[in-house]
């Protein structure tokens, strides 16, 4: 797998984490009889900032991995240029 295909990895990496903390707040919650934006704001802090701290590092790992893709490939191309 090339730099730009490992990047778009992680991006859907940290897609999969942000999503899997809303889900499990919804699925803590699903016994609940009544809903609120202050009971999901509960069941969001219930469930804790480590989802959303491992899905900005995937995220930024990812948007690095693509632009060192990038850069290869333009740093080749006006090597092949200048030649």
């Amino acid at each position: 797998m090339n730099k730009r295909g490992t990047g778009v990895a992680f991006i859907a990496i940290s897609a999969f984490l942000i999503s899997a903390k809303y889900i499990s707040a919804s699925i803590f919650g699903s016994g609940v009889a009544s809903w609120g934006s202050s009971l999901y704001d509960a069941m969001l802090s219930y469930v804790g900032h480590t989802l959303s701290t491992f899905s900005l590092f995937a995220l930024l790992i990812g948007i690095a991995y693509i632009v060192w893709g990038e850069y290869e490939d333009w740093k080749v191309k006006n090597k092949n240029i200048n030649k």
